[in-house]
Parts: structure tokens; C-alpha cells; sequence
């Protein structure tokens, strides 16, 4: 038998976008989301969601019964909410060494200050760019 080993996994918008929308990663964002462990979204996620769903309903690209489901996906989702932001010198350092758009940059310094207290945190992100800067930072979703 298989012991399962729980995650903690550090979502970013691109991944909780996967799992609401049928897209290119879902598949692999809907397996993360079964995972047993902790399921994390920043303040800046939730924004970053909450807008792409307003735009997409605003835009009139899915029926109000679809919006109203993803709203409920992304609060009712395994994720706990956090209440966090990065350490200023993280900021500094991680922008000097990766070359990130600011949210994208937020999103890795917030994880790598959470990687303090726990040390097997994941982020997971289906953007290419980010993705780079997790890989060299040790925060790649194995």
C-alpha cells in the first residue's frame, strides 16, 4: 500500500485559474487540487481571480450560472487563505536575480518568506516565466 504524503502547496492565479476553466493545465492543476495537505492563496491570488471571473462575466464569455460556480469553486476550493505579504528584502534580492513581472515577483518572495516556516512548500504556477524563478528557487511543485 502507498502512504499519500501531504503537500503544501502555494497557489498562484494562473493555477487557480486551471483548476475553475477548462484549459491547456488543467489536468494537472485538478490533480494538485485532490492532493491531502495544505492548500494556500494569498490575498493578491484571490484579487488576481476574483478579477479575471468579473472580466470574463463583464465580457459576457460564459453564462452567469458558470460565473456564479467559479465564485463558489474558489471559496468553497481546499484552500486557506492567508493574510500575508513578502519580506521586503526578499523583494529586493528576488528582483535583482529574476526578471518578473511585479505581481509574478510578489508571488515569490511571499512564497519564500512562507518557506521559512514551512519548509516543504511548493508554488505552483503554470506561468513559464515564474516558473524559471521557482525551479532556481527550490519551490518547483514535484
Amino acid at each position: 500500500m502507498t502512504k499519500t504524503i501531504p503537500v503544501a502547496v502555494y497557489w498562484d492565479s494562473s493555477s487557480i485559474l486551471s483548476v475553475l476553466f477548462k484549459d491547456t493545465y488543467s489536468k494537472e492543476a485538478l490533480t494538485w487540487f485532490k492532493k491531502k495537505g495544505i492548500h494556500l492563496i494569498s490575498t493578491l491570488s484571490y484579487t488576481e481571480v476574483c478579477g479575471v471571473i468579473s472580466r470574463i462575466k463583464r465580457e459576457k464569455l460564459l453564462a452567469d450560472i458558470l460565473i456564479d460556480v467559479a465564485f463558489k469553486a474558489l471559496k468553497t476550493g481546499p484552500w486557506r487563505y492567508l493574510n500575508i505579504w513578502p519580506e521586503w528584502e526578499k523583494l529586493i534580492a528576488l528582483s535583482q536575480k529574476w526578471s518578473l513581472r511585479g505581481t509574478h515577483l510578489w508571488h515569490l518572495a511571499t512564497a519564500k518568506t512562507l518557506q521559512n516556516q514551512i519548509p516543504e512548500l511548493t508554488l505552483l504556477t503554470f506561468d513559464s516565466r515564474l516558473g524559471i524563478a521557482v525551479k532556481g528557487e527550490g519551490l518547483l511543485a514535484k
